[in-house]
């Protein structure tokens, strides 16, 4: 018998997974050129020709009982010292080795944020449409999440529901940015509103109130969109980062938290992150890939890829009569479904072999989201089956 915790995880197993298995059985009868898969958001931009470089010369000049060992549960200190000072190049902040935890992955990362700072029955906002997981996150440390509903105009945090719903119990608030499954940046204005009202409510409450701030898309972002640090808006922060995206390695799981010096007992919540990150049975990130970060510290994927597929993708979608906002950050396209119930527009869709994730995945029913990290080749082919698609509806 497996525990009443997993029973509904099981049950309810990602409607986005599943949809990647169906296509790649569709992908078994039709061909791969003739199925149209936007569901799973896996990077299909190759690896920095740096990161290649870099594991190879690592495993040439590089002690091996090092590279493949055990080191502090926080990571490499040069390679935490190596990304501190990156991250005060290009945004100006103040951060050392010290404010850095490796982490494997995002994912684990806010695992180990929420194992720090949660205690049982305490509440974590966060905003619709928001990254499923979430949830599950929450739940591992029996917390309780609160969803914001979303704000359908511009896709920015609503935050007079925002205001309204910060109790007595609530410990944090999770927010992503560039964001999954929208695009949207969140704005400097709405950054500071939002710091201005967690403010206000810590000295309402006598609490802290942690901002938690999920980032492995802060490298995709398009037109000159600058994606603002959320630690300069709000003292109690801490950033999840992720190397998945902007280095295209999710199946390394490698990335960090910044906890920064100025959040509300610092040293402690620190010290506890290394001890959860040991505890939480991932010891440490992963080794040899701490020191490739090391030494691709500044390297990134051709951003211009993705770029390009979004501009073509938005085009057709526009042009086809769907309605959405054009991203500014990400990868995934957030399209108004021309009915009520997105899933049976979902279901529709699959006669011509297109294959979307509803929204009701992400707490925002009514809408579809399109992950256009696929080759140009397959939006360029989607789009006339699109345009069928939208005409089926009237569009």
């Amino acid at each position: 018998m497996i525990s009443e915790k997993m029973k509904p995880l099981v049950n309810n197993n990602s409607a986005i997974r599943a949809m990647f298995e169906e296509g790649n059985q569709l992908k078994a009868i039709y061909g791969a050129d003739k199925v149209y898969d936007f569901s799973l958001g896996n990077p299909n931009v190759p690896a920095p020709a740096e990161v290649k470089q870099a594991i190879i010369d690592i495993l040439n000049e590089e002690e091996s009982t090092m590279v493949h060992g055990y080191m502090s549960n926080a990571g490499f200190e040069d390679v935490r010292e190596t990304i501190a000072q990156s991250l005060n190049r290009r945004f100006q902040t103040n951060f050392s080795a010290h404010n850095l935890i490796m982490t494997v992955g995002a994912a684990s990362g806010l695992n180990v944020a929420l194992k720090t700072i949660l205690n049982p029955g305490e509440e974590v906002i966060t905003f619709a449409p928001y990254f499923v997981e979430y949830g599950a996150y929450v739940s591992n440390y029996d917390g309780k999440l609160v969803v914001i509903s979303p704000n359908t105009e511009t896709f920015q945090p609503n935050l007079t529901e925002f205001e309204a719903k910060i109790t007595a119990k609530t410990r944090a608030v999770i927010i992503n940015t560039p964001h999954n499954p929208t695009g949207v940046i969140y704005s400097e204005e709405t950054l500071r509103k939002l710091a201005a009202i967690l403010e206000k409510k810590q000295k309402e409450f006598g609490s802290v109130i942690f901002l938690i701030s999920d980032e492995p898309y802060r490298e995709l972002a398009y037109d000159g969109a600058v994606v603002p640090y959320v630690t300069k808006y709000y003292k109690n922060t801490i950033v999840g980062y992720s190397y998945s995206k902007s280095l295209s390695l999710p199946g390394e799981r490698i990335g960090y938290l910044i906890i920064p010096d100025e959040l509300e007992d610092s040293e402690n919540v620190i010290n506890a992150a290394a001890i959860a990150t040991r505890v939480s049975g991932a010891v440490n990130a992963p080794s040899l890939m701490q020191r490739v970060i090391m030494r691709c510290v500044d390297a990134q994927t051709d951003v211009s890829y993705y770029e390009r597929n979004r501009n073509a993708l938005y085009q057709g979608m526009t042009d086809a009569g769907f309605t959405c906002i054009k991203p500014q950050g990400a990868f995934y396209l957030f399209v108004k479904s021309p009915i009520e119930n997105e899933k049976e527009f979902c279901e529709a869709a699959k006669k011509y072999n297109i294959l979307m994730v509803p929204g009701s995945s992400f707490a925002c029913p009514g809408y579809v989201r399109l992950a256009y990290c696929v080759s140009y080749e397959t939006i360029i082919n989607s789009l006339p089956y699109f345009k069928k698609l939208g005409a089926d509806y009237g569009l």
